[in-house]
């Protein structure tokens, strides 16, 4: 049997054919370097063994580049670095609206908003260009759970409850609904949403504007994928709202309050820098 033609197991238990394009197409999206490449693709597919995990797979590929290239490692780990935003769903709330706040939006996160029958708490309020977008956000904290259909169901029940009330003031010509999660929508949650008419944001929908692609075109990396930091460090760093690569660089003073020596901050800006490519 060719190796490409094992079967490993994905994070939802399912099983599926190994494909040594998508473990290339990653790794280059990385950043990594075509004999970089060729080297990790070479190491794993000698270790693969039928009924191998999809995790198995991803953490051999990692440690290989995080001991080779530390920053294409950790563009590698953006997906794992979202659900480290855990386990409460306030980091990612954070991290979107900081995300459309680099995109030229102005964003409020945790509004109390009253609608026509009662009042709600709205996770992002974004406005740009006259729109008021009405964001509600769901955070899952590990891999293989998708938003089924019942997420755009509830959320269009709250944006119709705000909706009359928000465009009704002056100040809104319109507003939109927006479902975003960090996962993947199911096939009726895309069909329901879509026909209700609000916005979907999921990792890979819309195909070529997704959560992973915005997030690798704007540089705007989430402070978890670093491989310098601890985790007690990301912690202390989260609690304190700072949630992207790019807010660390603006705070760094933060890294003074850790008690983290001079040559080790030096490394963590640089890291910071390389992410964001932006030079402070």
């Amino acid at each position: 049997m060719q190796k490409q033609e094992f079967d490993i197991i994905k994070s939802t238990g399912e099983k599926t054919k190994f494909s040594v394009t998508k473990l290339e197409n990653s790794l280059k999206a990385s950043g990594a370097d075509d004999a970089l490449v060729k080297k990790i693709v070479n190491v794993v597919m000698d270790e693969l063994y039928p009924g191998i995990s999809t995790k198995e797979i991803y953490n051999r590929a990692f440690a290989m580049l995080k001991k080779a290239k530390s920053v294409c490692a950790s563009k590698y780990k953006l997906k794992k670095a979202i659900y480290e935003l855990g386990p409460t769903g306030f980091p990612f709330e954070r991290f979107i609206s900081g995300i459309l706040y680099y995109s030229g939006y102005t964003t409020q996160v945790g509004q109390m908003v009253q609608g026509t029958c009662v009042s709600h708490e709205i996770d992002v309020l974004a406005r740009k260009d006259g729109i008021l977008n009405i964001i509600e956000c769901k955070f899952h904290g590990e891999d293989g759970l998708k938003c089924n259909v019942k997420v755009p169901l509830y959320i269009a029940s709250r944006y119709n409850d705000v909706k009359g009330p928000l465009e009704s003031e002056k100040e809104y010509e319109k507003t939109a609904g927006w479902v975003v999660t960090n996962t993947r929508f199911t096939m009726d949650a895309l069909q329901y949403g879509q026909c209700a008419g609000l916005k979907l944001l999921s990792w890979d929908h819309p195909s070529g504007n997704g959560l992973k692609d915005r997030i690798d075109r704007l540089r705007l990396y989430p402070i978890t994928v670093s491989t310098l930091l601890s985790g007690r460090e990301k912690q202390f760093l989260l609690n304190r709202e700072v949630v992207l690569c790019r807010q660390l660089l603006e705070d760094s003073f933060y890294l003074d309050h850790l008690g983290v020596s001079n040559g080790r901050k030096s490394r963590i800006i640089k890291e910071m820098q390389s992410l964001c490519h932006t030079q402070i």
